[in-house]
């Protein structure tokens, strides 16, 4: 490209999350350089002190929502923004922290705070999507590099991305991987996205679902198999919350 001005302008922000997304785009180590030759990232405050403020091409916004005043930048963020990724887990479900969600936010506050914590700014979390219109989703805790190449990778020719419609037991088989769920273990596997490439059973470590669950998941099914092989109701409720627990197909989930 003969300038800036041809470049897609990038930005990477951050909400309420611990930073792992963002830090996933700075582990690109090998092609890093080649993303700077194509894009120009205009704001990234975990990578550079200079930083300007929109209109963006694309944003990748990591974090849940969890404030008023994080409902506002998400919707100016939105304003400035063409095209708008919700970058893992917390972006996309509300990640870890929506745990609390379950519990009463109002006596959490008194029992953290010395006063009743009403000068506390706290809301449920929840998924970017509960403000704003999102334009492509990317699951994992944290999101796949693989993926965030796969994804620039699109946008740079102008496509949009495909999202996988298949669980990650497909991933699994392909790989040729033992299948823990077989072996007694809970594994969220069989309704949990893919597109991490099995990366946790691929060391004999049960998949925890942080990728949330694929469009096609029959949760219903899955939860009498795991009765079945004699798991408890609390454990499965435990495991479905651990990271997702604010998607839709979850926060209303009962396991009797």
């Amino acid at each position: 490209m003969d300038s800036d001005d041809d470049k897609l302008k990038i930005a990477v922000l951050g909400l309420t999350g611990c930073g792992g997304c963002q830090l996933e785009i700075l582990n690109l180590e090998p092609v890093i350089l080649d993303l700077v030759e194509v894009f120009e990232l205009v704001y990234f405050p975990e990578a550079q002190s200079e930083n300007i403020e929109g209109p963006y091409d694309v944003a990748f916004v990591e974090g849940s929502i969890t404030t008023k005043e994080e409902i506002e930048r998400i919707k100016n963020i939105r304003k400035e923004t063409k095209f708008l990724v919700s970058f893992g887990t917390c972006a996309c479900y509300g990640g870890v922290q929506a745990i609390r969600n379950f519990g009463d936010i109002e006596e959490a506050r008194k029992q953290v705070y010395d006063d009743d914590g009403s000068h506390i700014d706290a809301l449920p979390s929840t998924g970017l999507d509960e403000y704003v219109n999102i334009d492509y989703y990317m699951h994992g805790c944290p999101v796949d590099r693989g993926e965030i190449i796969d994804v620039l990778s699109s946008l740079l020719i102008g496509k949009i991305p495909e999202p996988k419609h298949y669980s990650v037991c497909v991933e699994c088989k392909l790989a040729e991987y033992v299948c823990l769920l077989n072996e007694g273990k809970l594994c969220m596997g069989p309704v949990t996205n893919a597109g991490c490439k099995a990366r946790c059973p691929a060391v004999s470590v049960t998949c925890d679902g942080c990728r949330g669950p694929y469009d096609q998941a029959n949760i219903e099914s899955f939860i009498e198999i795991l009765k079945e092989k004699k798991m408890s109701s609390d454990d499965i409720l435990r495991k479905f919350r651990m990271y997702t627990s604010w998607a839709p197909r979850y926060r209303g989930l009962k396991v009797i």
